[in-house]
């Protein structure tokens, strides 16, 4: 039996469009096929289905994907390619892309950082304040 787990994205006849938008983004991304209802796309190894669904439903924050990144390079490039063309930011690292699916950019270094009971308060309160994280920001507070 297999039991592989994948989101299905729920797009108003845009399911194509956003599975080339979030291929030509990610590393290690292909779409696997596509027709006019669905297209089957994989980022770094990670299966999606996008499905051309109608106006019914819309995205919400209630689910998020979530982009652990080493370097402030890696979160500027996220930050950049998932706002482009529409996409608005948030706070805490949280954006919507233009299709209006919603993403964490997340420092890998956040939960160390946290973690340290001298300076937990001190980040967090830093980073309530960001829409974007700036990990020399968190580090120094």
């Amino acid at each position: 039996m297999t039991n592989n787990i994948y989101p299905c994205l729920w797009f108003d006849g845009q399911a194509q469009a956003a599975a080339k938008f979030y291929c030509s983004i990610f590393k290690n991304a292909r779409i696997r096929a596509d027709n006019q209802m669905v297209v089957e796309f994989e980022l770094d190894g990670k299966k999606f289905i996008g499905l051309n669904g109608g106006p019914q439903f819309k995205f919400n924050e209630a689910v998020s994907f979530v982009i652990d990144c080493e370097t402030q390079e890696e979160i500027d490039y996220y930050w950049e390619k998932l706002t482009a063309e529409g996409g608005s930011e948030s706070s805490c690292g949280w954006l919507k892309d233009k299709f209006g699916v919603s993403w964490q950019v997340v420092p890998t270094v956040l939960p160390k950082l946290l973690g340290n009971p001298d300076k937990a308060q001190r980040v967090m309160e830093a980073y309530m304040k960001m829409k974007k994280f700036d990990i020399k920001t968190l580090e120094n507070a």
